[in-house]
């Protein structure tokens, strides 16, 4: 193989009792429910992430101005892709799912923040100079000639968000034998 570090990929699944997959499954179907019922504001999960958001902008403020703005979006959104890509290189399916699930819910409030660009109605967060603080995504479509459409794009990536995290939900329900998943259960002996 031309990548041996990939070749983790193509083996079995480690084995999950469908308890754990059923309580899991429970767990994101009721925040499932919860976001849905509080759609368009901020969620309890994501004050988990606002740190996670600053960390991102002092991390790439090394890198220039755009790349110090956009940092935070892209911590917020890497963080939890790791997680899940670092869980599935080693083939644990509930710790895939839980960064895979984090990584689409971060989608939500992404999109929230993204439509508000020219409204600016959203209070904003900083870890430096409080007197010039900057709307990232107004800042970042202004830059790219996008404003414009920033309730656009922000609907397309809260509805990829949603997409995601029941693509997940099915994805672990599939896994763990609910809907005749192939791999990942254990077995009686």
């Amino acid at each position: 193989m031309r990548y041996p570090s990939l070749a983790a990929f193509g083996e079995e699944w480690e084995p999950v009792s469908k308890a754990a997959v059923g309580a899991w499954g429970a767990v994101y179907a009721l925040f499932l429910l919860y976001a849905l019922f509080h759609e368009g504001v901020s969620l309890f999960i994501d004050l988990v992430f606002v740190p996670i958001h600053e960390g991102g902008h002092l991390f790439f403020s090394w890198f220039g101005q755009f790349l110090g703005v956009a940092g935070g979006t892209i911590f917020q959104l890497g963080v939890p892709l790791a997680v899940g890509l670092g869980f599935a290189y080693r083939r644990e399916i509930l710790g895939t799912a839980f960064g895979l699930f984090c990584f689409f819910e971060n989608f939500l409030s992404v999109g929230v923040y993204m439509a508000d660009a020219r409204a600016r109605a959203l209070p904003l967060l900083t870890v430096g100079d409080t007197d010039n603080v900057i709307h990232d995504w107004a800042y970042l479509f202004g830059k790219l000639g996008m404003l414009e459409q920033d309730t656009a794009i922000g609907r397309f990536v809260r509805f990829t968000g949603w997409l995601g995290m029941f693509a997940v939900v099915g994805w672990l329900a599939y896994r763990g034998k609910f809907f005749g998943g192939k791999t990942g259960v254990l077995r009686k002996a």
